[in-house]
């Protein structure tokens, strides 16, 4: 996600400055300095479970002589577990997305980066800086997070298998029939999903889903009707998700042909040569931003920064991204990948996608809280 629905980044302002994310300007090469390169050490990330490519980690380890020690994870929810159990101990660095400020900003967790110890920081999209500055400024401190991939939620399906009624993908293709309970999703945002599609045919008011997100006095009756329409309608799903592997399992291996997905799995797919396809939907993508929080237990600083400054070189971020197949926060990275990826951007977002972009609101825990509660009385339905 990269802005509030109200106040904070706006779409507009933020999708100028990306240039659409694909066609951003090219900054001046970034090299690691000197101090850097004579580091040595550890560096321990928690981060979401295919953001670091093993090529991806055996550059930094030879360019810096540090060691990365990887610890994958699938949500946000793991992420805060995990640093609440240790109380941010054994970290050094963690990887929320952008829209969960409200849920770190009492924990005490993370502590402020010190932007004068990152010599490239002019290679980030300043947009993306912006929400950090702002939605992650904890008392006055400074930044608590960085940008590092941004990608969307959208519509997968196997192309081999199966094809979007009308030619244009929905979110109620989960829903409809048309797949014959072949469908996945993740609950929680596959049920906002749904919810954007209710809207479209008359089930909910328009605008209902982003309205929830005013109080929780609006949310319940919104989200009662959705999860009423999840639940009537369980029995198109398949599989629900919770991570990378799980949706290209669910793709590849175990029968789903169509599914509400993150764009890097099947894009990952595509690019390895499966018949798999990720589009916008017609409601409007997802879109999302991960980060970079330095935890408040962090013992290895100075690695912790030699791991941001190689995150924010084009050429390393661009490598990656043809990869895992989401999007980078570094300005000119796409220069650095390959024609697939780019051949793919360009047919997950067609025609006017990116400004049809749903950039998630930010989440306040009352909100967090609600949902899990409608959440869970889908799943256990």
């Amino acid at each position: 996600m990269v802005m509030q629905k109200n106040g904070g980044v706006s779409r507009r302002k933020f999708l100028k400055t990306t240039g659409a994310a694909g066609t951003a300007a090219t900054v001046g090469p970034w090299i690691i300095s000197p101090k850097v390169l004579a580091s040595s050490g550890e560096v321990n990330v928690l981060m979401w479970s295919d953001y670091l490519p093993p090529d991806y980690i055996d550059a930094f380890e030879a360019a810096t002589g540090i060691t990365i020690n990887y610890t994958g994870i699938g949500s946000n929810e793991e992420i805060i577990n995990k640093m609440k159990a240790t109380k941010g101990q054994g970290v050094d660095i963690c990887s929320p997305t952008n829209v969960r400020s409200g849920q770190w900003v009492d924990l005490e967790l993370l502590q402020p980066w010190d932007y004068s110890r990152i010599s490239n920081m002019k290679s980030v999209n300043p947009a993306m800086l912006r929400v950090g500055d702002i939605e992650w400024n904890f008392g006055g401190a400074g930044s608590h997070w960085l940008p590092q991939i941004w990608g969307t939620e959208g519509v997968a399906w196997r192309t081999d298998l199966y094809s979007p009624p009308g030619g244009e993908p929905s979110y109620g293709n989960i829903w409809d029939g048309s797949a014959e309970g072949h469908t996945m999703i993740r609950p929680h945002s596959g049920m906002l999903g749904a919810g954007l599609y209710m809207e479209t045919i008359d089930e909910l008011e328009p605008g209902d889903v982003w309205r929830a997100y005013e109080s929780e006095e609006k949310m319940r009756p919104i989200w009662s009707k959705i999860t009423d329409f999840c639940i009537k309608n369980k029995n198109e799903i398949q599989i629900l998700w919770n991570d990378a592997d799980t949706q290209k399992n669910g793709l590849l291996n175990d029968g789903v042909l169509v599914g509400q997905t993150w764009d890097g799995p099947p894009l990952a797919l595509k690019i390895a040569g499966e018949p798999v396809h990720y589009q916008a939907p017609k409601e409007g993508s997802l879109a999302w931003v991960d980060g970079m929080a330095l935890s408040v237990g962090a013992a290895n600083i100075d690695q912790a920064y030699a791991f941001v400054e190689f995150a924010f070189q084009k050429e390393h971020a661009g490598k990656a991204i043809d990869t895992h197949g989401y999007n980078s926060a570094v300005i000119g990275a796409d220069a650095f990948a390959g024609d697939a990826y780019k051949k793919n951007f360009s047919e997950s977002y067609p025609g006017s996608a990116l400004a049809n972009l749903n950039p998630w609101p930010a989440e306040p825990q009352w909100y967090a809280d609600v949902r899990t509660e409608y959440r869970n009385k889908f799943v256990n339905a």
